[in-house]
């Protein structure tokens, strides 16, 4: 299926709530969580659920949702999860990935790494404007999700992070993030990650770069490189900088 007909399918409301919530889990997906999550009937879900399989947006298998095996376990459950695959439609046609590659290419090979570095960090800090850096991992999850990077909250040791504190859009999990307590931001989502596929050293390098710019340095929080499979090359957390109230609020 090309590209914009995979889209289009998108075009039918309830098909985009279920695409998007699956995609916001960065996990397998059942019928039965997603129809609930979506506030749509069962049958209803199933089948919005395999028209975006059908178009290449989600992939589809299967496993016992109840974690258990043997007899007694029950039959396997059709689970979903996003495509791997990227989608993209540019009218008329353009083709910015063939010449960030080459350019990529070419920095690579000249050593450019730093000066690229500084380009990305100054261009973070143009994005960020005036504004004082990043106050705190709430405002740095609703300024990454801004940029497409589909930041998730990470509490303690656990993968996924506490219950209710994961996605997209809930920068709020991070507001209720306890002093000492242990909390990163990850993200599901890499904006360069065609490019960096090629050239992991420089455009992770280059990323890092530019989120330091957007986020700042010296503030309550700093980005740092923490690579994990399937999910954006840096992370961002407290940096336990104690940053003073500005003076020049009229108090």
């Amino acid at each position: 299926m090309k590209d914009i007909d995979a889209i289009a399918v998108l075009g039918d409301p309830v098909r985009r709530r279920l695409y998007e919530y699956v995609a916001a889990q960065g996990r397998e997906v059942g019928r039965n969580e997603a129809a609930e999550a979506t506030g749509v009937a069962r049958t209803l879900a199933a089948h919005h659920l395999d028209k975006l399989t059908e178009a290449g947006l989600l992939e589809s298998g299967s496993r016992r949702l109840t974690g258990r095996s043997g007899p007694g376990a029950g039959r396997p459950a059709k689970v979903y999860a996003r495509a791997r695959a990227e989608r993209s439609v540019s009218l008329p046609g353009r083709d910015y990935r063939t010449a960030a590659e080459l350019l990529a290419e070419a920095a690579e090979q000249a050593g450019l790494d730093d000066l690229l570095n500084e380009a990305a960090r100054r261009r973070g800090e143009a994005l960020r404007g005036a504004e004082a850096p990043c106050g705190d991992l709430a405002e740095a999850m609703r300024m990454l999700a801004a940029r497409g990077y589909e930041p998730h909250l990470e509490r303690g040791d656990g993968p996924e992070g506490a219950e209710g504190a994961e996605g997209v859009d809930r920068a709020e999990g991070a507001e209720e993030v306890t002093e000492g307590e242990t909390a990163v931001v990850r993200m599901r989502n890499c904006p360069f990650h065609a490019v960096s596929e090629r050239f992991p050293p420089l455009v992770c390098g280059m990323n890092l770069a530019l989120l330091e710019g957007l986020l700042g340095t010296d503030g309550p929080v700093r980005a740092r490189m923490d690579a994990r499979p399937g999910e954006c090359c840096v992370v961002v957390e407290p940096s336990g900088n104690v940053v003073e109230p500005s003076k020049n609020n009229g108090d």
